[in-house]
């Protein structure tokens, strides 16, 4: 199987173009490919596809072989990949996920895309459409107890679902312990990203993130924009000002426009290497 290793500021995923290849199995894939001592090494797996409704199809999956329907980080990637290899050469481009397409402008230097701005959609606050098990019509800065951990916390989807808590000292968060206990905890019915966020200045958030079916990443864009949409409803930032999040892998620039209703996050995709994997 040819491939290519992409990221976007540290989130690496192994990307496919099943324009010309054809993954057998990708849930199992997924997992063989992204496992970082016998495999490529990845936070998934992203196959780039024809589509009849848009300029391609992002179809990703996560490092357990779990589905997911959209991803911030990758579909930046996904982008550069569709423009760089001559499959889409438009500077502003439709991309389809998880059933939505999503509207992507490409900034290009020198024939390659360096960066892409992303019009994530609208932020969905309806517990039973994240989905959140709660009675109330938005769960914002909401208890939670997870093990010995407690905390509020605020529900976001961005296509995928985000329970945002801010705290203080992320740095040293043991993500690795509390991660798992809001993955699963039974509030969340499909799982849980969940995002530890630190107030670092004005319209500057610092996050953690611990993906469902993935760990801990480095960055994960649909998380960043529901950290600031959190953000917002918390009061902590200002509306309809962009947002500087910083995350592992670098900086991420999110805003939400209040009067259209749409969260745009800007940032990075990077090549790292192509080859060829024997499945």
């Amino acid at each position: 199987m040819k491939f290519t290793k992409m990221h976007g500021i540290g989130n690496d995923y192994v990307y496919v173009n099943c324009f010309e290849e054809h993954v057998e199995n990708p849930e199992k894939t997924a997992v063989f490919v992204s496992d970082r001592h016998f495999g490529i090494g990845s936070d998934g797996l992203i196959l780039i596809c024809p589509s009849d409704t848009a300029d391609c199809e992002m179809v990703m999956y996560n490092a357990d072989g779990s589905r997911s329907p959209m991803c911030g980080n990758g579909i930046r990637c996904v982008a550069k990949y569709v423009y760089d290899h001559g499959i889409v050469q438009k500077e502003t481009l439709k991309v389809a996920s998880g059933g939505s397409i999503k509207t992507l402008y490409l900034s290009v230097e020198n024939g390659k895309v360096q960066k892409v701005r992303v019009n994530m959609g609208e932020p969905v606050f309806d517990p039973a459409r994240i989905p959140v098990r709660s009675e109330l019509a938005q769960v914002v800065d909401e208890p939670i107890t997870a093990g010995d951990y407690s905390y509020t916390y605020t529900a976001v989807s961005m296509g995928n679902p985000h329970a945002v808590i801010f705290t203080e000292d992320i740095d040293h968060l043991d993500l690795l312990r509390c991660g798992p206990l809001f993955e699963h905890h039974e509030l969340f019915p499909d799982r849980i990203n969940t995002e530890f966020v630190e107030t670092v200045g004005k319209n500057e958030l610092k996050m953690r993130v611990w993906e469902r079916g993935s760990g801990e990443t480095y960055a994960c864009g649909t998380g960043a924009c529901a950290v600031v949409a959190a953000a917002v409803l918390n009061g902590i930032v200002d509306a309809g000002k962009p947002v500087t999040v910083h995350l592992l892998g670098g900086d991420l620039e999110i805003l939400w426009d209040r009067e259209e209703n749409n969260v745009y996050m800007t940032g990075p995709a990077v090549t790292v290497f192509e080859g060829n994997i024997e499945l």
